[in-house]
């Protein structure tokens, strides 16, 4: 499914983050990535998504090498493909929940039948006509989780996804992103440096700046 290719990145002002990374994630595969801040894990999530360009190395979805893609090609993969929990939630202010939600299916032209069941997984059913103005924090969350799963991506990308939810409600939702990837024969990766949301995936993968290492198999809760 993910492929990268000794993928290497560095900031602006020089300093190294990603080098030479190589690593396979297969479908159906959801793995945890941990360590220390700085080390480059959001910056990974965001090559693979081709929010960002490595400096050398290739990411390869579905076999597709995304550099080779254009404009409009790799935008297309992302829609399809990706699913993307942003830790700044990225919701359009202008619309409603539903409408919030239900753009991923518009997109893809395919049904918004599956809104209302993921309103009700992230425990928000009754509030779809509600704007992000009216939503808490943890609340926004839950919306950019729904509106990554509702179309049933095959890769999906969560970079902290419960930083901001009591421990109750983060445990149903880590719950809810593992069933998703696992019902869809999905791959996953999630960055987090919470112990207890990386003992959802199958594995821990520690990254440093020698790049991934396999940790342990995560041990659920």
């Amino acid at each position: 499914m993910l492929e990268l290719r000794r993928v290497s990145k560095a900031y602006a002002e020089g300093r190294q983050v990603l080098s030479d990374l190589t690593y396979t994630l297969k479908a159906g595969e959801y793995v945890a990535i941990m360590g220390e801040s700085g080390v480059g894990k959001s910056t990974l999530l965001n090559i693979v998504a081709g929010l960002d360009t490595p400096d050398s190395g290739e990411v390869l979805i579905d076999g597709i090498a995304i550099s080779q893609l254009d404009d409009a090609a790799a935008t297309l993969l992302r829609r399809t493909a990706l699913g993307f929990i942003f830790q700044a939630f990225h919701i359009l202010p202008h619309l409603t929940l539903r409408q919030n939600i239900a753009l991923p299916l518009l997109l893809n032209n395919m049904s918004v039948d599956r809104v209302e069941q993921m309103l009700t997984e992230v425990g928000l059913n009754g509030r779809e006509d509600h704007f992000p103005h009216q939503l808490s924090g943890g609340e926004l969350q839950r919306v950019a989780i729904a509106r990554a799963l509702v179309h049933c991506p095959r890769l999906v990308l969560a970079d902290e996804p419960t930083g901001n939810l009591d421990p109750e409600t983060a445990h149903d939702i880590l719950q809810l992103i593992r069933t998703e990837i696992k019902n869809n024969n999905a791959s996953g990766i999630l960055v987090t440096h919470s112990h207890i949301a990386a003992a959802t995936a199958d594995a821990v993968l520690t990254m440093t700046r020698h790049g991934l290492q396999k940790t342990e198999p995560a041990k659920r809760q």
